[in-house]
């Protein structure tokens, strides 16, 4: 019968050559793929150099140039609460899109839980709902919603915790949610290799809401599966029940 681990995995072993102890607050993993700062899938090394490149000169220049859009599209920066809005425009537009610079504790895995019989092939563990909020790249604007990530494990698990910082740093940047999806899916099964990934990820967006048809309630939903889910519909199946999901929500 399918599992739903709701605390973090414990297990037994020093960490491999090649991990620092600063590296992980969950004591006795294993490091899987030390070497890789940021899971290759998410990896984008140009974007990193040019955010860690910035200047204070930099940062100024950006305020003024959004001091005269904000100005030329009807703010009046004159008024106290509006003075520093451009420096904290920017500042936010940077937060919101941290997930370019990665997470180093997303190479830290753990040997499975499973030690035989034909349940490792099936148990599932399954964590949401994630919340997340992303900038599509078409409009800049937000998109806020959820997500259900899953897996069938093989030689390795990950932290509970990791499943929340994937989807974080998948999601605060500039992208679709389409691709989003893929790219947890993907990631997960390069850090963990198991037999299966279950993705599923429900969003509001803002682009559809504030211009163009300006839909009022628009719900995009994406799935991504890999491995067993591809062929299983009735671990596709489980993996929405565990998930909370309606039935209406299965493929």
């Amino acid at each position: 019968m399918a599992q739903h681990h709701s605390t973090e995995p414990h297990t037994h072993g020093p960490l491999l050559r090649g991990a620092s102890d600063g590296l992980d607050d969950d004591l006795d993993g294993v490091v899987h793929r030390s070497s890789a700062r940021i899971p290759i899938e998410l990896d984008d090394p140009e974007v990193r150099l040019r955010r860690s490149a910035l200047a204070p000169e930099d940062w100024a220049r950006f305020e003024t140039s959004m001091a005269e859009i904000l100005t030329a599209f009807g703010l009046n920066l004159d008024k106290p609460g509006s003075r520093d809005t451009p420096r904290r425009f920017v500042r936010a537009l940077y937060d919101a899109t941290e997930g370019y610079d990665g997470d180093p504790k997303l190479v830290t895995v753990f040997p499975t839980e499973c030690y035989g019989g034909a349940s490792c092939e099936l148990s599932q563990v399954v964590e949401g709902p994630i919340p997340f909020t992303a900038l599509c790249e078409h409009h800049a604007l937000p998109f806020v919603g959820r997500a259900f990530v899953g897996y069938i494990a093989h030689e390795h698990i990950i932290g509970i915790s990791k499943l929340t910082r994937l989807v974080r740093i998948a999601t605060r940047r500039f992208g679709v949610q389409e691709r989003m999806t893929h790219q947890i899916a993907e990631t997960l099964t390069e850090l963990t290799e198991p037999h299966g990934v279950a993705v599923y990820m429900e969003a509001h967006h803002l682009c559809t809401q504030m211009r163009g048809v300006r839909e009022v309630h628009p719900m995009t939903r994406t799935t991504a599966f890999r491995g067993a889910y591809e062929t299983s519909p009735a671990l596709r199946a489980e993996f929405y029940d565990l998930a909370g999901l309606p039935r209406g929500a299965h493929d």
